[in-house]
Order: structure tokens, then sequence, then C-alpha cells
């Protein structure tokens, strides 16, 4: 056969060169696992095309450009054999084999040429695997092939002057990271249920990255023994040293760090992992299981580049134990060539796929073995998986993460008092960060945790106690005792008050009777009477010579207050106005001259009642409606056109007792936990979207019978792309082909108008006998006025809104709710929309129509048909989704948790209050030396919200 005659055929069938041979054997690229970067290969070396594909051998550098040793023949033979065994392993099963197996010899004949006669044993021992090729099933052809294989590569190693475990030493070789010897026990077996450890779904984004090692400072990582980052020349790290000045860290990963909030070392000592997956069990190769995610250890034996039919680069790295061989497969990661010589010892970490030539691994996670005294950060234990952006990989961000906590952990002040740890069965905090984020084992994780969860707790509740003690200091005004005008408006009511609302009164007449301001939440369900407690305030208020102040999200539902307001406090002979941002320029003036005056003793407003034009005689109640909707600087605006007037706050967003504790614990919090007499539940089903016509029907019928509805439609993602089609087959109908199908939200300027549009010229059509109205938010405010007067009289059969009317909206004749696309709004949000029916004596139905695509959507819904309770669907949303959609429904100042859960560490928190209460009790400054560190972690976490609760000490 011509010399180089298998390269230009492969050339010529499969787009570029034949693929090298193994690593090491002569008439392989780049030897001993360098890449034709580095040193001399064979003609087209580099250039091949992968496909994975398993070849053992050893091997020596430059052994393609120079022939085997000794030979003086070409290694055209050699990268012939190596392409004929490929496609003799390739072949598929349907065709004849004769061929490739004839193939297979001549290659072994040519290539038992270049040998001398006493090393040719191995090759014709494979000759022979070769003899009945044909005739065997493919089971057994590719046994055939993995053999051949094998005795190729031992024939090559001799050949080319290496051993195959012996390591060759390469020039341009970097300094490895460094992990435990070969030798070194790693425990067996994951850790128990409680741990968040799952089994490592293969490998992480890193796997597709050159490894770029972040440099440390110190010559220690986490637990103590030797970092794989000593010794890299770092300067001394610092909680305050810039994560762009570390080694290894780039100005674009240092953009991308601070994406996450991470700027410095410190920010980074406390990004705590998300999960971890358990990589700690360590298995011979021998014993391995396909499709587990499995750690083995062993011996490089091979390395190689595969060629493929496209232009990707495969490298093929196989590695022995002494029980089997593993081939771990890299794709577009030549460095690996580099990285994995022939004789480097390694760990791998990955799921297990059965190959054709064995056990293989795809992208492993790879950790080499070095020092004695190294210790795994990526293999052979629990590993830490970081919350983290596009852009930057587990693998990078966790060897950062080792040097920062190898380096800082130790450093960090204790702030917890000794007393308290030893009570409470507490770790230090050094341990703690270091076993939080590489733990040795499943008790060290649970223990790191507890103690941060504590901590955590401990430093707010010591937060929050301090405002409130702060806020017991201050003098306020004490209302005089219930007068005549209380009296009035209490004989007015059109109904009696419920227990529930009756001992809210109470707490709220001890607070406003006594020497100090007023700070508390009222929570209670939809409809449980707020609006009455809230007009009984204000009532007591004035007539102690004050003005109050109540002020809602929006103008719809300020209008709304503003007229019950007035129909409540006319028996009590007290004026109300309203001051919206929508009001003519005339009647805005007439109001701010008698809030000034003290003509208007209660007024009704949104945000334009925090305008600094906005002043007040006397303002002695502040009353915040929906409250979530408001910032902590907005409430202290409107609180600070008064005298430290009383506030409260009301919302209908049920809030479970743990988060109340959390979110409003500088609050006195009262619950209101009946509704009144008389109130029908609401039933609530859910249709899918081809029963949308049942839905539309029953409306319909309803309104025949003088009753009245709502629709409630999310938004349209663009306006111009809205349906027109009604029916089966028309475009852009929803799903089961009736009526039209509303994106989810992020719409544009008038999306809100055209989602309304939309559904209303639907409804109308159907139904050509309903009188359909709009309401949105982006309305003016006169024409929603008007809309709201004419549903409220009757002149409107159905309203067609978003989410505006989801609050404050109150016409006893609805007793009907349509919630289109109900799976894109939240259970709370439902549950609020749902309490604008059922609002008479009527039986009223609230119907979902959602195709929900995930399990949890279709839970959601289907709790909300159970319950009629919002405190057991709070309940169930917490436990559902966590506390992270509360956590943001109050602009609190309160920074966001960095490991506490209100629903696993319930127990934990009450533990903590109670421990800050007796420490603020004995030290209220926190100024003994032993709590000097607490005290600068409660100002560093929390002086933004102590400030604004003008708390902050100094």
């Amino acid at each position: 056969m011509r010399a180089g005659a298998g390269e230009d055929r492969a050339a010529r069938q499969g787009g570029g060169p034949p693929e090298p041979w193994p690593q090491g054997m002569p008439g392989a690229a780049g030897g001993a696992g360098c890449g034709p970067d580095l040193q001399p290969a064979a003609a087209g070396a580099g250039r091949g095309h992968a496909r994975p594909e398993r070849l053992a051998g050893a091997g020596e550098q430059g052994a393609a450009r120079r022939g085997t040793p000794g030979s003086g023949q070409p290694a055209g033979a050699w990268a012939e054999l190596a392409a004929a065994l490929q496609r003799a392993g390739d072949l598929p099963p349907m065709l004849p084999a004769a061929g490739a197996a004839a193939e297979v010899q001549r290659a072994l004949e040519a290539a038992a040429r270049t040998l001398p006669p006493d090393q040719r044993g191995p090759l014709r021992e494979a000759y022979r695997l070769f003899r009945d090729f044909d005739r065997l099933p493919p089971g057994q052809r590719a046994e055939r092939v993995a053999r051949a294989v094998d005795l190729v590569a031992r024939a090559a190693a001799p050949a080319a002057g290496e051993s195959p475990g012996r390591r060759i030493p390469l020039g341009g070789e970097p300094a490895p990271a460094g992990a435990p010897s070969q030798g070194r026990t790693v425990p067996p077996g994951g850790p128990p249920a409680p741990v968040p450890v799952a089994p490592a779904g293969g490998p992480s984004a890193a796997a597709g990255t050159a490894p770029a090692p972040a440099a440390g400072a110190g010559a220690s990582g986490p637990s103590g023994r030797r970092s794989p980052l000593a010794g890299s020349g770092a300067g001394e790290i610092t909680p305050a040293t810039p994560l762009g000045r570390l080694p290894g860290v780039g100005r674009r990963q240092a953009q991308r760090l601070a994406r996450l909030g991470l700027h410095t070392a410190g920010d980074l000592l406390w990004h705590l992992p998300r999960r971890y997956e358990d990589r700690s069990t360590w298995k011979p190769i021998a014993r391995l299981v396909p499709g587990e995610v499995a750690t083995v250890q062993g011996v490089v034996v091979a390395a190689q580049r595969v060629p493929t039919r496209t232009r990707r680069v495969v490298v093929r790295v196989t590695i022995s134990d002494g029980s089997g061989r593993l081939d771990a497969v890299f794709f577009n990661q030549p460095f690996r060539l580099q990285q994995l010589p022939p004789g480097r010892p390694v760990r791998l970490s990955g799921r297990v796929e059965a190959g054709y030539r064995g056990w293989q691994m795809d992208h492993p996670e790879v950790e080499l073995l070095e020092g004695e005294g190294d210790e795994p950060v990526h293999t052979a234990r629990i590993v830490p998986v970081y919350p983290a952006t596009e852009g930057l990989h587990q693998r990078w961000l966790r060897q950062l993460a080792w040097q920062v906590v190898g380096a800082l952990a130790g450093r960090v002040p204790e702030i917890l008092p000794e007393e308290l740890r030893r009570q409470l069965n507490l770790v230090e905090r050094a341990q703690a960060l270091r076993d939080i984020h590489f733990p040795p084992d499943a008790e060290a994780w649970q223990a790191a945790r507890r103690r941060l969860a504590f901590e955590e707790w401990f430093v707010m509740q010591v937060a929050l106690a301090r405002v409130r003690s702060q806020q017991q200091q201050e003098p306020g005004r004490a209302h005089r005792p219930d007068g005549p005008r209380v009296a009035r408006f209490l004989a007015a009511l059109p109904f009696e008050l419920t227990p529930a609302q009756r001992r809210v009164l109470d707490e709220i007449r001890a607070d406003m009777e006594a020497p100090r301001p007023m700070r508390r939440l009222v929570q209670g369900d939809v409809g449980s009477g707020k609006t009455v407690i809230a007009a009984w305030a204000m009532v007591k208020a004035v007539e102690s010579g004050a003005q109050a102040a109540l002020m809602a999200p929006t103008e719809i539902l300020a209008e709304q207050h503003a007229r019950r307001l007035q129909q409540l406090l006319a028996p009590a002979g007290i004026p109300v106005v309203l001051l919206v941002g929508s009001q003519p320029a005339a009647d805005r003036e007439r109001v701010l001259q008698g809030l000034a005056t003290g003509q208007w003793p209660v007024v009704v407003g949104t945000h334009a009642l925090i305008q600094e034009n906005v002043r007040f005689r006397d303002l002695g109640l502040v009353i915040i409606d929906e409250q979530h909707r408001f910032g902590v600087r907005q409430r202290a605006l409107l609180q600070d056109k008064g005298r430290r007037p009383d506030l409260l706050v009301m919302t209908a967003t049920p809030i479970p007792r743990t988060l109340a504790l959390t979110l409003y614990g500088d609050l006195d919090v009262s619950v209101i936990d009946q509704l009144p007499p008389g109130r029908q539940p609401v039933r609530t089903v859910w249709l899918r979207g081809r029963q949308r016509r049942k839905a539309y029907d029953l409306l319909a019928a309803r309104v025949a019978a003088g009753e009245q509805g709502y629709v409630v439609c999310p938004l349209v993602d663009d306006p111009a792309a809205g349906p027109a089609g009604d029916g089966p087959g028309s475009g852009g109908q929803a799903a089961g082909g009736e009526g039209p199908a509303p994106g989810p939200g992020g719409a544009p300027e008038d999306a809100e108008h055209k989602a309304v549009t939309t559904w209303a010229e639907y409804v109308a059509r159907r139904y050509p006998r309903l009188r359909v109205g709009i309401l949105h938010g982006r309305m003016p405010g006169p024409e929603k006025e008007r809309v709201m007067r004419a549903f409220e009289r009757r002149a409107l059969d159905v309203l067609v809104a978003t989410t505006v009317i989801e609050v404050g909206v109150d016409v006893p004749n609805a007793t009907v709710m349509i919630i289109e696309g109900a799976d894109r709004f939240g259970l709370a949000q439902l549950h609020q929309l749902r309490g604008r029916v059922g609002r008479g004596s009527k039986e009223s139905l609230c119907i979902l129509v959602a195709d929900p695509a995930s399990a949890e959507g279709r839970m959601r819904l289907e709790a909300l048909c159970r319950s009629q309770s919002g405190f057991d669907i709070a309940e169930f949303d917490l436990q559902l989704r966590g506390p992270g959609d509360f956590f943001g429904t109050r602009q609190h100042g309160l920074p966001a948790l960095r490991i506490a859960d209100p629903v696993k560490d319930a127990g934990l928190l009450r533990l903590a209050r109670e421990a800050a209460r007796r420490l603020l009790e004995r030290d209220p400054g926190l100024d003994a030396p032993a709590h000097r560190s607490l005290r600068e972690e409660v100002v560093a976490r929390y002086g933004e919200f102590l400030a604004e609760a003008r708390a902050l000490w100094s």
C-alpha cells in the first residue's frame, strides 16, 4: 500500500485526514497527550474530525513525523491501521463485514513490517481475531475490535519507547490543580436525606471550558489542608479585596460576578451554595452501572484526538484503575490532550454510559491527583453548586470559592455570645462557613446550616427588637376615650361587628389611648371587614382633634374607599375628601387648602398624598391600605407630615405567622379571622380552555336572572398581534379553539386596553344581548369612575377588566367571575380577585379558565378550588413556593435571607426572637465589648432599615 494512502482516502471520504493513532503509538499526533500546538505532529494531525472512539496505548512525542523508532518507515501504516479499526468498529450491523476485516488485516500486516520481528506478536494475535469476523454477530464484532485495539496498543508502546503506565514529562504543561493522592480514603456513600445533595446529574457546565485556575493567597483550603491554589503568588486576600484583583478573574469575569452582586472577596464568602452534588462515592471501574453518576480514580493510559466528519474537536481519554478501563470523551476541548497525558493519575466524576468499547463518560468533571496533602475540590466529595449567571461556569466559580473560603473563613469575627452558642449547641462561625461551602459529610453540613440559619434570624430579630424598643420610647399622642361621635358611628352600622372585629378594635383602642405612637398591622381575609376598622379609627382620631389620612395604591381603590367612608362617617358628621393625581387643578387646590387649615378632617388618596405641597394642620392617624404596594420611604413620607402620628397598615394578603414575625417584627399584628355573618362562600371551579363556552353560557344565564359578572383577563404580549378569530380554526384562538389567546405579562403601554377590548369583543360577539363594559388601569380617572358607577347601578351586565379590580371593588349584585389564563396569576392574587364576588347574600361562582403546563400550576388551581380561607391558601403557597414571593411583597428595607427559611426554620426563628429579646434587656445598645461584633453585623446588614425606622444608634 502506498505510504499515506490511508490519509488521502480518509480525507476524500470523511472531509478530513484520518484519525491520529492513539497517543504515543508510532504514527500518533502529538505524542504523550500533547496537541499539535506544542510539538511536531503527523501530517494532518489536529485537523481530524471526531467521533467518540476508543483506542488505548502509550507513546512518544513526535512519533508521527519521525516514523517508528528504528524502522525508518513512515507513519502512514499505523495511521491506516487506526482508520481501519475505526471503520470496523463503526460498521453498521446490516452491512457485510468481510471487506472491513480484510482491510484491518492488510493494515496490520503493513504496521507489523515497521516493527522488529520480536515485537510483532500482539499484531499477529490481533490479525487472527479478524479471520471469521464477517460471521460474528454485531456484539461479538465490537468485542473483537476492542481486543484488537488493546493488542495494537501493546505493540505500539515498546515501539515508541514508552510503557503505558509511565508519565511523559511535557515542558509546556501547566501546574496542575492538586487533589489527594490515589490512595486517599474517601468516605463511602452519600449524605442522608435531609441534606440537599442531588446525585451529580452529569458534569457541570464548567466541563465545557478549560479551567482557568484562580490563584489563592494562602496555603490551605477550607478544611485547613493544602489548597490546590497554594503557592500561586497572589497577595493576601481580605474581605474588601475586589474580586477582579484575584488571579484568574479577568475583567469580563468580574463583570459577570458583579451581575450576581459579587464585588469583593467578602461578598463571595457569603455567596452560599444553592444545592450540592454527591460525588463522594468512589467505585472501581469494574463495578460501574450504566446510567449512574459515579466517581472513579485511575491512571491515563491513552489520550487522543478523534476525527469526525464535521469540524468538531473530540478528545478521548482512556483511564484504567486495575479493575477495568473507562473512556472519557470531551467535545471541543483540545486542551485535554495536554492536561491528561498517559501516566497521569486522575479522578473523574460523571454519568456512566455503555459504549461499544466499554464504559464511557461524556464531559466528566476532572481532578488531577498530585500531592499527598491535597484535598479534592470537584470530585470525591460533596460538591457545592452555586447560584451563577451566563458565562460563569460551576468549576471556575467553585475553584474561586475554594480559594476565598480558605483565606477568609478562619478570619471572620464570631458574633454570637459564647453562652448562647453553648446553650443551643451551635458550631463556631468559621467552621460553619467552611462546612456550608465544602461539607465533609452530612452531619457537618447540617450543623453548619443550623448555625448560619439561627445567626441570620438572630441578627434580624435584634434589629427588629431594637426598632420596637426605640418606638416604645418615643412620645406620641394619647387619644381621648371613645366619645359621642364614636358612639353614633357604631350605632349607625347596618350590621353587627364580628367577635374578631371587636377584638381588633380593642387592640387598636389600647394603642391609640397610650402615650406612644401606634404601629399596628391588621391583616384579614377578603371581605372580613377591615374598612370598618379603619373607619372607626378615623372617627376616634377626629374626635381627639386630629386629622386622618388613608393612602391606597390605585385611584380606583382610593375612589372606592372614599365613597365607602363617606357613607360610614356621615352619621358621625365627618366629611371625607379625595386627593388623586388625575383631579382637576381647581379641585386639587381646594383639597390642599382644606387640609392645611383643618377644614377636611379625613382624606383618602394615592401617592398624591406624599407630594411636597401636601400639608396637614394636625395629622394624627396614617392608614396604609394594601401596604405591600408601598415602600418604607413612601410610608415614612406620609408619617412625616404629622408629629409622630399613629400608623395602621392593612393587608388582605394573609401572611403566615412565621413570616409575619419576620417581615413585620417591628409592628404589632392583629388578625381578623372571621367573616361577617350572612356571607356566602364562593364556589370555585376550574375549566380547561376547551370548556370555555360553558363558563360564558353560565355567565349569560346569571345575567338573564338579573345578576352581574366580571371577566378578568391577563395582558397580551403585543397589542398589534391580538386575536381576531373566534371559534375553532380561527387565528389567535386559545387552546381548545374558543376565544382569544392572551399572552403572558410584560406588555407594552397600551396592552391593558388591548387585552380588555379583545375579550370584551369576544363576549359581545358571542352574547349580543349582554351590556359589556371595560376597565383597566390606564383609563383616565373620570372614565374609570363613569364605568364603575354604571356597573354599580346595573347599567352594565358584564365588566371586562384587568387585575385593577383586585381590591376595593364592592358590587353585591356581581355573582360570577371568569378568570382567563388563571395559571398566570399568583395564588394570593387569585384569592383577592375571587373576593370581588360573593359580597351579597346570593350564591356566587368563580370560574378559573386555564391550561397550566406545569404540575405546580395545577396544584395551585386545585388548592384554590378546595379552600375558601386566605390563611390556608397562604400557608399552602408558602409550602409550595417558599418565602421568596412573600418577601417580595414588602419593600421593607430588609435584605434578602441568605440561608434561613421561615418554613423549615420556624423553630429557630422562635428561639432567635426570644434570645434577641433577652439580650437587649441586658444590653439595649449592644455596648458590651462581647457584643461589639454583633452590633457591627446588625448595622452592616440592617443599617438602612434601622435608619428608616429612626432607630439607628451611634
